[in-house]
């Protein structure tokens, strides 16, 4: 004898989609500011300068009135220096003076004789120039122009995004109740392949 019923089960069927979590960036405005610092070029030029005293070669021709009072001074000097030993000198021969010796001719003599000429000839200027000299400068200075780069940024922002889990049924469980058995005749005898059971056996 055959089973009358089939049952069969659905089972459920659910579908899981899941978003995975996140930090997003909210990004700023950013400005930049340039500004720039020219150089420049800048030369210093010292010429060389020459410096010439001719104050000794100028005395020597033309003495000033300080020179000629220091000059005519020290000559003054050396003539009372001289005629001092003169006068010294005259004293002591004739103070050594032998008798019948004519010390007063012989001193004629003397001063009579003639002195050798002085003829005062010499070179003008007798004194160089006194030359000096500062050397030369030259002083080249070069800067190159700066640029500064200024950024000014505003504050970032992070945004949190949480993760998600969805959940769908797609289908839902059942039972499935399937009479899979022939029809049923009240009286059995109805039934048109009804056969009698042999009960004499």
């Amino acid at each position: 004898m055959y089973p009358l019923i089939e049952i069969q089960t659905v089972p459920i069927e659910i579908r899981m989609k899941v978003t995975d979590a996140k930090l997003e960036y909210a990004r700023g405005s950013a400005q930049m500011e340039i500004s720039r610092d020219k150089g420049g070029l800048h030369i210093r030029s010292q010429p060389i300068r020459v410096n010439i005293d001719t104050f000794e070669a100028r005395s020597s021709v033309v003495p000033t009135t300080a020179q000629l009072i220091r000059k005519n001074a020290q000559a003054g000097t050396q003539a009372s220096y001289q005629a001092t030993a003169v006068l010294s000198r005259e004293g002591r021969m004739m103070m050594e003076a032998k008798i019948g010796e004519n010390v007063i001719a012989q001193l004629a003599r003397e001063t009579t004789l003639p002195d050798p000429a002085q003829l005062n000839i010499q070179f003008l200027p007798n004194a160089p120039a006194d030359i000096s000299w500062t050397g030369g400068e030259l002083d080249i200075q070069y800067e190159m122009d700066k640029l500064n780069f200024d950024w000014r940024m505003e504050q970032m922002e992070f945004t949190f995004v949480p993760g998600d889990i969805e959940f769908t049924v797609t289908q839902r469980p059942d039972v499935i109740v399937k009479y899979v058995g022939g029809p049923l005749y009240v009286p059995p005898s109805s039934d048109p392949d009804y056969e009698p059971i042999d009960v004499k056996a």
